[in-house]
C-alpha cells in the first residue's frame, strides 16, 4: 500500500500556493444541487491495520488466521516504513565503511543504537547481530570474555530459554571450551524457581535470564539478577523488545541490572517471511563496550563544528589484529535495523506501548475463552506476556493443529518434542492483530476440532 506522506503543514503549504483558504474551496464550482452531502451508505472508515487486512483478503481470499508465536510474531507494521526503508539510499546501500560517504547510514544506525539502548535501559548498542539465536552465542562468548573475576567457561542456560536459540548457541560455543548448563524450571509455574538455584553454584562466567521466557510466562528477573551477581556471574537478558514497552527493562533487574541484553529484532517492523531476514540485537554497559561484537557508531563534529557520523568502535577482525577481534560478525542486517528504526520512531514509546498492551490482552482473552473447552487447560497459571501454554486431554497436539489448519486457523508452536513433560501442548500467541472475532473463530474451531477428536479416541 503506497504511504501518501501529506501532513496537515504540507496541505496548509500547498493550499497557500495556490491561494485558496482550504480543500472545500477547490470544489466551490460544483453547484449545491449536485451534491450528495452525507454517504449514508458507505460505511465507517477503517485504520489502516483492518484496511491492509480488507485488501489483503480480496486479493488473495481469506487467509488462515496466525497463532503462532515462539520467536517470530506477526505485528502490524505501517505501510509508511517499507515505503521509506525501500528509498534507494537504504536498500541498495551495503556498508558504511567510508564515513564521509556514509552520513545517512551512520545517522540512521545511531539513532537505532540510541533507541535500543533506551528501550533496554542499557549504556550502549552496537549494530546489530544476524539473528536472535547467534546474538545469544556471541553474548555468551562476550561474557566468557568480559567477567575476568571468572576463571570458568561454564554458563548457566534455564531451559526456559527458546529451544532453537539454545542449539545455536551450543552449536557455536561448544568448540570453544563453553559449557552450557541446563536449569530447569518448575512444571507447575513454568519458570525458574529461584529457591531451587544451588547455594554454591562454584565458578560460573554468566547466567542467561529470558523475559519473557519461551513460554510467555514471566521470570522473577530481580531475584535472579541478584542470585547471580552475588555469585560473581554476569547476567545476559534475552528479552522480546515489544514487551520493553511494558515491562522493567534488563537495565533495571535487581540492584545492579543486565550486564549484556541480547534478542531478537523481528517484532520491531519486519514481516514474517519465510524465516528471515531476521536482525539480532545486542546492547550491554560501557564497562564491556570494548569485549561486544560488531559495529557502534558515534556522532561528532567536523572541522567546521557541523555535525556528523563516525564509526566508533568496530571490534572484527577486519579492522584490527585478529587476535584481539571480538568476533567475525560481519554486514549487520542493515536493512532490516532501518526497518526497526522507523518503526520505533513512527511508533514512539506511546505507540509501542499500546501494541504491547493490545497483545497483552489479546492473549489473556485467548487464555480465557480456550479455558472453557472441554479437555483444553492451561499448563500455567503464572503472569504472562502475549503467548501462553495450552495443554490437550485424550486428544495428540500435532492431531489437534492439523485439524485446525483444516479450519483456515494456524494454532500454534507444538511443545511435544522440545518439553516431552509437559505432554500434549502448545504454545499459543495473539497479538494486536487480532480481533475479538479472530479470538472467537479459534476458540469455536478448537472446540469442534477437540469435540471431533475425543469422540473418535472414545
Amino acid at each position: 500500500m503506497p504511504f501518501i506522506p501529506h501532513t496537515k503543514t504540507d496541505v496548509k503549504q500547498m493550499l497557500a500556493s495556490i491561494g485558496v483558504s482550504d480543500v472545500e474551496t477547490l470544489f466551490d464550482e460544483i453547484p449545491a444541487e449536485l451534491r450528495i452531502g452525507t454517504l449514508d451508505k458507505v460505511p465507517a472508515g477503517l485504520n489502516e491495520m483492518e484496511m491492509s487486512r480488507l485488501m489483503h483478503e480480496r486479493a488473495a481470499g481469506p487467509q488462515p488466521l496466525c497463532f503462532i508465536g515462539a520467536g517470530a510474531y506477526e505485528h502490524h507494521i505501517p505501510a509508511a516504513i517499507w515505503e521509506i526503508v525501500t528509498r534507494g539510499e537504504f536498500y541498495s546501500a551495503y556498508t558504511p565503511y567510508q564515513a564521509e560517504a556514509s552520513q545517512g547510514t551512520l545517522q540512521l544506525i545511531y539513532e537505532y543504537q540510541s533507541m535500543m539502548a533506551h528501550l533496554t535501559g542499557m549504556e550502549a548498542s552496537n549494530a546489530s547481530l544476524y539473528d536472535g539465536a547467534s546474538g545469544l552465542a556471541e553474548a555468551v562468548l562476550m561474557a566468557v570474555r568480559a567477567n575476568r573475576k571468572s576463571k570458568s567457561k561454564r554458563i548457566l542456560m534455564p531451559a526456559t530459554v527458546n529451544p532453537t536459540y539454545r542449539a545455536v548457541a551450543q552449536t557455536i560455543v561448544e568448540n570453544q571450551g563453553i559449557t552450557l548448563e541446563l536449569v530447569d524450571y518448575q512444571l507447575d509455574a513454568g519458570c525458574i524457581d529461584v529457591a531451587s538455584l544451588p547455594a554454591e553454584p562454584g565458578d560460573v562466567a554468566a547466567f542467561v535470564i529470558p523475559q519473557p521466557n519461551f513460554f510467555g510466562v514471566l521470570e522473577d528477573v530481580n531475584a535472579l539478577t541478584d542470585w547471580a551477581h552475588a555469585h560473581g556471574m554476569l547476567v545476559i537478558a534475552t528479552v522480546n523488545p515489544t514487551s520493553l514497552a511494558l515491562l522493567t527493562p534488563p537495565g533495571e533487574w535487581g540492584e545492579q541490572g543486565a550486564d549484556i541484553v541480547c534478542g531478537e529484532g523481528q517484532p520491531l517492523g519486519v514481516p514474517l517471511a519465510g524465516g528471515g531476514p531476521y536482525f539480532g540485537f545486542m546492547c550491554c554497559n560501557l564497562k564491556h563496550v570494548r569485549q561486544m561484537p560488531g559495529r557502534i557508531v558515534g556522532r561528532t563534529v567536523d572541522a567546521d563544528g557541523k555535525p556528523g557520523f563516525a564509526l566508533t568502535l568496530q571490534a572484527r577482525e577486519q579492522h584490527i589484529r585478529r587476535s584481539k577481534a571480538t568476533s567475525n560478525i560481519c554486514t549487520n542486517q542493515g536493512l532490516v535495523v532501518a526497518a526497526a528504526t522507523i518503526y520505533m520512531a513512527l511508533l514512539g514509546a506511546q505507540g509501542l506501548n499500546n501494541v504491547a498492551n493490545r497483545s497483552h490482552q489479546n492473549t489473556q482473552s485467548l487464555s480465557e475463552q480456550m479455558s472453557t473447552i472441554d479437555g483444553v487447560t492451561m499448563a500455567f497459571a503464572s503472569p504472562n506476556f502475549h503467548e501462553c501454554v495450552i495443554k490437550f486431554d485424550g486428544a495428540a497436539a500435532d492431531d489437534v493443529l492439523n485439524a485446525l489448519m483444516a479450519e483456515g486457523v494456524l494454532g500454534g508452536f507444538n511443545l511435544t518434542n522440545d518439553y516431552p513433560e509437559l505432554g500434549e501442548a502448545v504454545l499459543v500467541c495473539a497479538t494486536e492483530t487480532k480481533t475479538a472475532s479472530d479470538i472467537t473463530a479459534y476458540r469455536d474451531a478448537l472446540s469442534k476440532v477437540m469435540s471431533k477428536l475425543k469422540g473418535g479416541a472414545a
